[in-house]
């Protein structure tokens, strides 16, 4: 059986960890692509496009992305389109976002906050709130190993100021005790009960059950809506 790609783009700052215990269809060749840093001042588009430079177009291919690497996949997926695209833990457009991006677009806290603020012992911080959306997780800094300062500012600032309408053939799956993507502002395919925003690692078999019938090479996406989890 002939192989297709599927690319996977991981969540801001975080790699293949968190989504190492998914499991996807034997036709389907995994292909993780790793952040790369922004060069300075570079712009999202810039940076969209190195990124892309990785996918090869030569033949049919899939994306699936998590958290901000779901926003990144819709955004390859303007320059190379995919057979299909699936983001978990993530939102289909800019309306989708939370209250408080919607502040830190209007405030600009988030550009205007030192790169210092961003460094390692920040990461710390963030991971200790974190622990106190998502318990089952109490190593949860084992997912996040891209650390540099200045990629991490410039990705909460690209999140923040992301503007993009739906593109309804866009697959979601969110968790609904997700605190960063609320499930109350989406609509999406699938939802994982129960699932905060590090699902992909705290719920991979129902996840994974999920992906199997999404790229199922003899379904369409239509009978899929039909049997889509609310």
């Amino acid at each position: 059986m002939e192989r297709s790609k599927l690319y996977i783009v991981s969540g801001l700052g975080a790699d293949f960890k968190v989504l190492q215990h998914l499991r996807f269809p034997d036709h389907l060749e995994i292909v993780f692509l790793d952040w790369l840093i922004p060069e300075e001042d570079e712009s999202f588009d810039s940076y969209v496009q190195r990124m892309a430079a990785r996918v090869d177009v030569s033949e049919p291919f899939y994306l699936l992305g998590y958290s901000f690497g779901g926003i990144l996949v819709q955004e390859i997926n303007r320059l190379k389109p995919a057979k299909r695209v699936v983001i978990l833990g993530s939102i289909k457009s800019s309306d989708e976002k939370s209250r408080l991006i919607r502040f830190g677009k209007l405030s600009r806290i988030p550009q205007n906050l030192p790169r210092r603020f961003y460094n390692g012992g920040t990461i710390k911080l963030y991971s200790y709130f974190r622990k106190l959306f998502d318990r089952k997780n109490p190593r949860i800094l084992q997912y996040f190993t891209v650390r540099d300062a200045y990629y991490l500012k410039w990705c909460v600032a690209k999140i923040v100021e992301w503007q993009a309408p739906e593109n309804p053939d866009v697959v979601q799956i969110l968790g609904d005790k997700d605190i960063v993507f609320p499930l109350k502002n989406s609509k999406p395919d699938y939802v994982i009960r129960g699932g905060t925003h590090l699902f992909p690692a705290t719920r991979h078999k129902e996840v994974s059950q999920i992906l199997a019938k999404i790229f199922a090479e003899k379904s369409s996406f239509s009978e899929e809506n039909e049997q889509k989890h609310k």
